[in-house]
């Protein structure tokens, strides 16, 4: 097995059960909806999700595959972000909630993209250098600290939809939705212009892993979670896995660096922590 950090072992883990999901439901799972009917293929693509989401989760986890898994996800990923994530902005560019399912998936992108960057063979480095290089590790980071932007303005834009989540023992329920989307906006602009970036990561990701602890488990404990609550609790795990990978990324950065998008490259893959 090739582990190279918790974070990659994380979302293979959570891609694998992702797979599960798409194929015991028989439908597309919250991390990949909504789809139009309209989509060709339809029936089709929602095998293809399982497949691909539960082929790349183990692929990733074996030294032999892991490069080819890492490569074929983020093929995947780029292109459900591309071809159905961002046609449903333009309808109405205007409205942030038209652009959480970017982000949502952008956030996806950036750990498979890490990832890759870290499994590439020389065939990659030879001809798809500037995706296996460090352009690609910086590209990955730039998908995610736009994410995070946009997921921070959504909890500013969404106030009231975000404060009725928050845990009802924690008083000042309004304050921590604020509280929470500005964290989001700070981090996404650290780890744009690499100002305490390593930080920057490592807290979003914590933050998101906040949410399932006291918000999605406590709820998921009562037995009376509704199906928009467990899909929640499902995109929350899988972001939180991604963004646990971009986090471990920055590994041998300082803490509080002012500018360190992409660290001096290695010659060898980090040892697993």
């Amino acid at each position: 097995m090739r582990i190279v950090s918790v974070g990659h072992a994380f979302f293979a883990a959570t891609l694998v059960a992702l797979g599960i999901m798409d194929l015991v439901k028989g439908d597309f799972t919250p991390v990949w909806a909504p789809v139009p009917e309209s989509v060709p293929g339809r029936e089709i693509l929602i095998y293809l999700c399982a497949v691909v989401s539960l082929a790349s989760g183990i692929g990733l986890l074996w030294r032999r595959t892991a490069a080819i898994a890492a490569r074929v996800l983020l093929v995947f990923l780029l292109l459900w972000l591309l071809l159905l994530r961002v046609p449903n902005v333009f309808p109405a560019p205007t409205v942030l909630a038209s652009w959480y399912g970017c982000a949502e998936t952008a956030v996806m992108v950036a750990g498979a993209w890490v990832l890759y960057s870290s499994f590439a063979t020389d065939w990659d480095r030879q001809r798809l250098g500037f995706a296996a290089g460090d352009t690609g590790l910086r590209i990955a980071r730039v998908l995610y600290g736009l994410a995070m932007i946009f997921f921070g303005m959504g909890h500013f834009a969404y106030i009231e939809q975000t404060a009725v989540l928050i845990p009802g023992w924690l008083p000042g329920h309004v304050f921590w939705a604020y509280f929470t989307g500005g964290t989001f906006l700070l981090a996404g602009v650290g780890v744009l212009l690499g100002v305490f970036a390593r930080l920057a990561a490592a807290l979003s990701a914590l933050q998101m892993g906040m949410f399932i602890v006291l918000v999605w488990l406590p709820i998921a404990a009562t037995g009376k979670i509704s199906a928009f609550q467990l899909g929640e609790f499902v995109v929350t795990c899988v972001l939180t896995a991604a963004a646990w990978v971009v986090a471990d990324s920055y590994r041998g950065t300082p803490w509080l660096r002012w500018k360190a998008l992409v660290p001096r490259r290695q010659s060898t893959p980090p040892e697993s922590s």
